[in-house]
């Protein structure tokens, strides 16, 4: 039986930027585990930051243009890593098998 191949995109990047991928058999590794916990925090940290926002987008704020550029900022660090979780999830989901 041939060895299965997993290849995962980590939630933090290599030099320069870089995405930085995890090639293993699927089992779980130290590395692995650490994504995980890292991956669970940036959720947590989204959920947070959208819910510190809400307010201060609302009809009855009154932000100068620094303080909405800064959250907006935050929002969209936070969108990032979160598309990149959603991406590195759907890359290891199953494809369906045609009946």
């Amino acid at each position: 039986m041939a060895e299965r191949s997993v290849v995962r995109l980590l939630p933090f990047s290599g030099p320069e930027g870089k995405r930085a991928h995890l090639i293993t058999d699927g089992s779980p590794t130290p590395l692995s585990l650490l994504a995980d916990r890292i991956e669970s925090q940036q959720i947590e940290t989204a959920t947070v930051i959208v819910e510190l926002a809400r307010p201060m987008v609302g009809e009855a704020a009154e932000l100068t243009a620094g303080e909405l550029r800064w959250i907006a900022g935050r929002l969209i660090e936070s969108l990032t890593d979160v598309l990149n979780i959603a991406e590195s999830r759907g890359q290891r989901l199953p494809e369906y098998e045609e009946e």
